[in-house]
């Protein structure tokens, strides 16, 4: 996956920041993703639902609204309508620097944002609610205690997700006359309604009050003991498998298949989530490599010497497997244990440095099946002449180019 910054101009004027990822291939189709309210684009559901899409082919845009995250303008002279506005200017950006966008997806009062911007995107063959009120006027239980401030002072600073925002009387008299149920029933589009019957932000009747407006074709999915803002990893890695396949449905075939690495070569690139998220590509697999949160990273895949270490436990096993095979002995299964580490190399009496450090893998290997000692003593031989093992104990190369392409700014 690829992950690039962008700007666009807001519908008040303002300088909006978004990030577009896209697939590493060819790209399929555009969406176009709107956050709840008061968040912003970088919060982890919106993050992992791109990355979903984008491993489908499906290349997304996620903007903050004017005010919030990296954008400008100020919050407080925006409401539910400048938010819509903000969304459509979005589509059209995306259609002039690239296509305009498929699916529309939006989480919380995103959701309610984009049922209402979908009938001015024409391209637009599917719409995405997650967590969505039927009602935008729904978010003002959000500050209940302040509504009478506003009113009589117009405005009030309140106190939301434990973050100050000012909220203005123009907010509420928008968020009142909203009808946002007639624009679901005039939506003729795909339509996908997803939301937790936990949800304690915005209830579940919110999404059967949205489905019900619907016409034809559309579709419920429960996110069962989600949150309302799918804080739980694998509550957010659901709803975007879930969409990626659904929006799959209502997209055409990808034009050519999704241009893959040289047969003997693995692609590394920065994915943008977090500070050092990356996606690998090898032929058509995907991998994901992160590092923990105690150093900085988000902790969402194999860090590099894990990936290190599966090399040799993986090479370990399938050259078992090869000669077990070969030998038609009742291996049933492998498994190995490698466990990474660094070690002074005085206490290495083996090694022929005596000084510093060294990496010390450690393999701790089972083997399940009837195997007499002789064959579990030879497979233990055979597994150090796995080629993984072997790579490790050689003098290794590497080779290091620029590509002109990558030398000037991004």
């Amino acid at each position: 996956m690829k992950s690039e910054k962008a700007t666009f101009t807001g519908a008040g004027g303002d300088t909006l920041a978004a990030r577009l990822e896209s697939p590493a291939g060819e790209i399929r189709a555009y969406a176009l993703f709107a956050h709840c309210f008061t968040c912003s684009k970088d919060i982890f559901a919106a993050s992992r639902i791109a990355a979903a899409l984008a491993s489908n082919g499906i290349a997304t845009l996620r903007f903050d609204f004017t005010g919030l995250g990296a954008s400008g303008g100020d919050f407080a002279n925006t409401d539910f309508s400048s938010n819509v506005d903000d969304l459509i200017a979005a589509a059209d950006w995306l259609r002039a620097e690239h296509e305009a966008p498929s699916i529309l997806i939006g989480h919380s009062l995103g959701g309610a944002a984009v049922l209402a911007a979908a009938e001015a995107v024409d391209e637009a063959v599917g719409v995405v609610t997650v967590g969505a009120p039927s009602d935008p006027a729904h978010v003002s239980h959000l500050f209940a205690d302040d509504i009478e401030t506003i009113e009589r002072d117009g405005e009030a600073d309140v106190t939301i997700a434990g973050r100050p925002f000012r909220i203005r009387k123009r907010f509420l008299d928008d968020i009142a006359g909203q009808r946002l149920r007639d624009r679901v029933a005039a939506l003729r589009k795909a339509l996908l309604v997803m939301h937790s019957p936990f949800d304690r932000t915005v209830g579940i009747d919110n999404a059967a009050e949205i489905f019900q407006a619907a016409k034809h074709p559309k579709s419920f999915v429960s996110l069962d003991s989600a949150d309302h803002l799918l804080t739980r990893r694998e509550d957010a890695v659901y709803a975007a498998e879930v969409m990626a396949a659904w929006a799959s449905r209502f997209l055409p075939p990808a034009r050519s298949p999704a241009a893959a690495p040289e047969a003997d070569a693995v692609v590394v690139a920065e994915n943008g989530i977090g500070l050092f998220g990356q996606d690998i590509a090898a032929g058509d697999h995907r991998l994901t490599a992160d590092e923990p949160v105690s150093v900085g990273g988000q902790d969402r895949g194999l860090t590099p010497y894990q990936l290190l270490s599966s090399a040799l436990g993986t090479c370990t096993t399938m050259t078992i497997r090869m000669y077990a095979e070969r030998k038609k002995w009742p291996l049933q299964r492998a498994t190995v244990t490698v466990r990474q580490k660094k070690i002074h190399a005085s206490d290495c009496a083996e090694c022929e440095t005596g000084e510093g450090n060294i990496d010390s893998f450690e393999r701790e290997i089972e083997m399940v099946g009837p195997l007499d000692r002789e064959q579990r003593a030879k497979l233990l031989e055979i597994a150090d002449k796995c080629p993984v093992h072997r790579t490790l104990h050689r003098e290794v190369r590497v080779i290091t180019t620029l590509r002109p392409e990558s030398s000037g700014a991004i």
